[in-house]
């Protein structure tokens, strides 16, 4: 029984659990808290104790999550204490840890490494996710759009390869390596354009022309994908809030 409220607690609050809605706040907090020090080139010692009250706080947090794993995958069997770990969330709370592990205890040197990705605590802010219901919604239309996303991926990643292989070869002058060629490929896909790599032929011209046409068709795929999922999602919350009402009001 104890380990069930635990989980009903550290798990987003439901209406009328006064504890859970604490806790989630909380945890809010700490994690725009935990932010701070990147926001600072100079490393203080109060800016490393913040980091470690933090971190520490992060790290209760995964070992009661995964204390309750059973509850979180309903399943009463020790398997799911094996698989938790291996969850989406699970891997964005370890990844929000191990980049400070190093400043909890000086032995762990294979882990000195993720502090100089020092950016990777930016990852913190995805720990957010699980108590924002529009995350959620957004979640959920991920997965439904799933083999959508994934085909438009494809075709992207597809049109990125060979557009990178035609100017490559058409102007090896002005692309040191391949990936220079993916790099202008990737940029004109997106239509972002920096202008660092370019081509000066006029069949390099054209080819980026053509490229940065296609690419606006690609890139506004995924965004009509997700948009028509958030609002079917949208309508399917209101229908149901909407029979509850009703309900309530028989």
């Amino acid at each position: 029984m104890i380990r069930r409220r635990i989980y009903e607690i550290i798990e987003k609050s439901t209406e009328h659990d006064l504890a859970s809605a604490v806790y989630d706040l909380a945890m809010i907090v700490v994690i725009i808290v935990s932010l701070v020090p990147l926001a600072f080139k100079e490393d203080t010692p109060f800016l490393r104790v913040l980091d470690k009250a933090t971190v520490a706080v992060f790290i209760i947090d995964y070992l009661l999550r995964w204390l309750t794993a059973d509850y979180k995958l309903n399943n009463k069997r020790a398997v799911s204490f094996i698989k938790y770990p291996f969850t989406a969330m699970a891997i964005v709370d370890l990844v929000s840890i191990l980049p400070s592990m190093n400043l909890l205890n000086s032995g762990f040197k294979a882990l000195r490494i993720l502090r100089m990705i020092r950016a990777m605590r930016v990852l913190r802010v995805f720990k957010a996710m699980r108590y924002s219901k529009s995350f959620e919604i957004i979640g959920k239309v991920l997965r439904s759009s799933k083999k959508s996303l994934i085909a438009v991926g494809a075709l992207a990643g597809g049109y990125i390869l060979v557009s990178a292989l035609v100017i490559f070869n058409v102007e090896p002058d002005s692309f040191d390596t391949f990936f220079d060629a993916i790099y202008w490929a990737t940029v004109s896909l997106t239509t972002v354009g920096y202008g660092d790599i370019y081509p000066v032929s006029t069949m390099g011209r054209l080819i980026t022309m053509i490229s940065s046409i296609f690419g606006i068709a690609i890139v506004a795929l995924p965004a009509g994908i997700i948009t028509a999922g958030y609002i079917s999602e949208i309508n399917k919350i209101d229908a149901i809030d909407t029979q509850s009402d009703n309900d309530s009001a028989f």
